[in-house]
């Protein structure tokens, strides 16, 4: 049985936009997000489907960079700032939440 994939809605994507944006302006000693979450950024931007599995990992990604927030640079051009619009931003974070608990509640 193949796996559900779900698609990124407009919000997620424009937030993924915002932030490959964002990194491709700062000096290379500026830029957050690792490789990872360029492509995931990519991905998202694209509207491409993406497995339960990736949700996950969203999941997991918003819940341990929350601290973020609190960096200085934060809204502005920090590097978890830019991580964090790398990975959708505040939609992509309630998008994936949703959908993980929604999916976990299924046996």
């Amino acid at each position: 049985m193949a796996e559900n994939t779900y698609t990124p809605p407009a919000s997620v994507a424009s937030a993924a936009k915002r932030g490959l944006k964002l990194r491709k302006s700062q000096s290379p000693s500026n830029r957050g997000g690792t490789s990872v979450g360029v492509r995931r950024a990519s991905q998202l931007a694209n509207r491409q489907p993406v497995s339960l599995d990736t949700i996950g990992r969203m999941v997991s990604f918003f819940a341990r960079h929350e601290v973020d927030k609190e960096g200085e640079g934060w809204g502005v051009d920090s590097k978890g700032y830019q991580a964090w619009l790398l990975w959708g931003g505040d939609p992509g974070r309630a998008w994936a939440n949703r959908i993980w608990k929604r999916e976990k509640k299924q046996p």
